[in-house]
Order: C-alpha cells, then sequence, then structure tokens
C-alpha cells in the first residue's frame, strides 16, 4: 500500500549510499520536519504541553519533531550523496510505505537503544529539491552549481 507525501524539512544526517548487487545506486537520509503551535489559545488561555512535544527556544510554542527515512534510486541517488548534507533544507516528494502485512498502513516498530519503542514510515522520493541558496549546498564545485531538482520516474519494483 502506497501514499503519496511531500515533505519540506532539514537533513539529519549526511547521506549514505550503497549499490545492490545489480549495480544500482542507492541513497539513504533522514529529514527532520517540525510542528509548532502557540502555547496561547486564542481565547488567551495558556495550552498544556501536548504528549511528547517540547518547548520552542523561544518559550513561546510548543514543537514537535517528526524523522522520516528518504530512500533514493540511481541517477538521483548519486546526486543527492554527491550535493546534499547534514543540515541542509530540502524539498522531497514521493511514496510512503509501511508494513502493509494486514490490509493497513502501519509503521516500521522497533526498540530504540534506549528501550524506548519507535516507529517510522519508509519514503521512496520521486523528486527532490535543494533550498535555500546555491551556495548552501556543501562540496558544489565553484561555477558548476547542484541541480535544484531531481526526478525519478522508473523505480525498482
Amino acid at each position: 500500500m502506497f501514499h503519496r507525501i511531500t515533505l519540506i524539512g532539514n537533513v539529519g544526517r549526511d547521506p549514505q549510499m550503497r549499490y545492490t548487487p545489480e549495480g544500482v545506486a542507492v541513497t539513504d537520509f533522514s529529514v527532520a520536519t517540525k510542528e509548532t503551535i502557540s502555547k496561547t489559545m486564542p481565547d488567551g488561555r495558556q495550552r498544556s504541553c501536548p504528549q511528547g512535544w517540547q518547548e520552542s527556544y523561544n518559550g513561546r510554542n510548543w514543537e514537535l519533531t517528526i524523522w522520516w527515512r528518504v530512500t533514493c534510486w540511481r541517477k538521483m541517488a548519486e546526486t543527492v550523496n554527491q550535493y546534499l548534507t547534514k543540515g541542509q533544507q530540502v524539498f522531497v516528494e514521493g511514496t510512503v510505505s509501511g508494513d502493509a502485512a494486514d490490509g493497513k498502513m502501519n509503521p516500521r516498530v522497533w526498540t530504540g537503544q534506549d528501550g524506548v519503542a519507535r516507529a517510522s514510515f519508509e519514503i521512496t522520493a520521486q523528486t527532490v529539491k535543494f533550498l535555500g541558496s546555491r551556495e548552501a549546498a556543501a562540496g558544489a564545485p565553484v561555477g558548476e552549481p547542484p541541480p535544484e531538482e531531481i526526478e525519478e520516474d522508473t523505480l525498482p519494483f
């Protein structure tokens, strides 16, 4: 089961590229997105902190950071690995997949090293755009900016 998703967030770790036994490039990276709500409700009352959220740096909002695992294939994988770096803002469009063994969209669930249960959905990128200034794309040779958009029409499945 697949669902389409569009994200804008910050890269959480440098991309990691590998090759399948058939020689197809695959790159994985994580993206953090942040949701923010005001501590003050429209009627002036203070909102209590929702479970799992934390106070913003300025103390006026509650924030929730969500992490996404993104996979790119073929030429897109090579380009993302070459130009995308930790902290860079990125736009990702693709399909979300989870464990659909029971016919429903379920996240992949595991237990972290700290013993806390965790869950994630996997995103197979079909479009990746590097956001911000071209100079922000670390590693790009001078006079040769990275492509701003990468699309993959054919996926390995």
